[in-house]
């Protein structure tokens, strides 16, 4: 009965803004065609293995024009692929206060410094001490307390 959000550009990473975002000064991703991953492609990946119905919602634009008015009202996983310090900035500061108590965010991209940071930045900014366990060489997770 709940309702899975897929919230992605659709057409891959953003420019890095290094007068924001100074983290994401280096980064090339946007560059890179295989990020772009098509609305209607997501869709077919969905569908063939029989997970796309009715509750699955998708959230097509960058994090920063899609999400903070974005319908979600809870969420009980907060899963962020953002690669950049800016789109997992922007995911944390705007999901992350719909996740609900005892839910979990997973971060894929933690072993690339700039998302790194990002998830230090906004936890100790918003004094979240719940433990980070590495899920693998490449991603964590947290419970919210």
């Amino acid at each position: 009965d709940r309702i899975v959000w897929a919230a992605d550009s659709f057409c891959g990473l953003p420019r890095p803004d290094a007068a924001k975002y100074p983290a994401d000064r280096d980064d090339i991703c946007y560059q890179r065609e295989f990020t772009a991953v098509s609305l209607e492609e997501v869709k077919a990946n969905f569908a063939a293995y029989s997970l796309l119905d009715g509750q699955v919602r998708f959230l097509p634009g960058w994090f920063k024009d899609s999400l903070p008015d974005a319908p979600i009202a809870r969420l009980a996983l907060l899963r962020l692929d953002g690669d950049m310090y800016q789109s997992t900035l922007e995911g944390l500061t705007y999901l992350y206060p719909r996740l609900s108590k005892r839910g979990f965010v997973i971060v894929d991209d933690y072993a690339a410094s700039p998302c790194r940071q990002a998830v230090e930045d906004f936890r100790n900014k918003n004094g979240i001490g719940d433990p980070i366990v590495s899920i693998d060489n490449w991603s964590v997770y947290w419970r919210r307390s």
